[in-house]
């Protein structure tokens, strides 16, 4: 297929209040075509669909793409809200966008923060999930046990997760958040040949006022280093217990991913208690959609056709 160009952008963009946000958001397809909730990562921005969104419009899906909490212009609705980056808060952002827009059931797709959003409301929320897609496969965090150190080279790849630890890297990320990002893209995607058009488009999501405390907020919650936000207490509860999946799931690594190296998913299938299929994409990095979206559109479409 021939790719959107790197001035291409993914508008117009449309808005609905949705729990605590004002959601910015992406719509292509149908309206009345099964829907996909297609949800980007960190530190991405709706443009990860880019080429994604068209493929599954043009086979009727309904394709819903939000900016995340902390990103683009999408914003909390009461300034008293605390900006967290937790995994509850980003299940439920997604169920409450659901509800806004009438939504009963949807495919969840994603990758990084948003396959953790999909995996987070496919375990919780079953009977609103009509299947998943996930890259790196089960993304729900296990909170308690985040202290037990990974091999040495897998720590190295973690670098700006220890970094964000410290208010000297709270400072570094609101004064360098492009450099930032666009030495993780680079990392990641070792073999993805982006063009400072392509990383502009998706940085200037970045300027967002609240990313900053939404990205430091997330990377000290998962490894239990700052409290919750009290009213997703309940949720992190059950999600403390590592919920199974139970809806039909597709789980997608990159071959190429320069922060979680891929494996054939044997290792968390007992997470995966209904039909589950796991696949590697040949050349791929962690910014799977983008770089790879025959792949990921594929994958979708599986799932609304089985």
């Amino acid at each position: 297929m021939t790719r959107a160009s790197s001035s291409h952008r993914l508008e117009p963009l449309h808005r609905v209040d949705a729990g605590v946000l004002d959601v910015a958001y992406f719509e292509a397809g149908p309206p009345d075509g099964p829907v996909v909730m297609l949800l980007h990562g960190f530190p991405y921005d709706i443009h990860a669909y880019v080429d994604v969104a068209p493929i599954l419009a043009a086979k009727g899906c309904r394709a819903i793409v939000p900016y995340l909490r902390g990103y683009g212009p999408t914003r909390f609705r009461d300034p008293a809200t605390p900006r967290s980056g937790e995994q509850a808060a980003l299940g439920a952002d997604l169920i409450a966008l659901i509800d806004a827009l009438g939504i009963q059931r949807a495919v969840f797709a994603g990758y990084d923060w948003g396959g953790r959003a999909a995996c987070v409301g496919a375990a919780l929320w079953p009977e609103r999930c009509a299947g998943l897609v996930s890259l790196n496969s089960y993304n729900i965090q296990d909170i308690a046990r985040a202290m037990e150190p990974a091999g040495a080279e897998r720590e190295v790849a973690f670098w700006y997760q220890y970094y964000f630890q410290l208010e000297r890297g709270r400072a570094g990320l609101a004064a360098n958040r492009r450099e930032i990002a666009k030495i993780l893209w680079r990392q990641w995607s070792p073999n993805w040949a982006f063009d400072d058009a392509t990383f502009e488009r998706s940085a200037a999501a970045f300027d967002n006022p609240d990313y900053v405390d939404v990205v430091i907020h997330s990377y000290r919650h998962r490894y239990g280093l700052a409290e919750g936000d009290p009213q997703y207490a309940g949720l992190e509860r059950r999600l403390a217990a590592q919920p199974a999946i139970s809806v039909p799931a597709i789980t997608l690594d990159g071959a190429g991913d320069g922060v979680f190296p891929a494996n054939d998913g044997s290792t968390t299938a007992a997470k995966f208690t209904g039909p589950r299929s796991h696949r590697v994409i040949p050349r791929a990095g962690h910014n799977l959609p983008q770089e790879e979206p025959e792949a990921f559109a594929a994958a979708v479409m599986e799932l609304i056709r089985a």
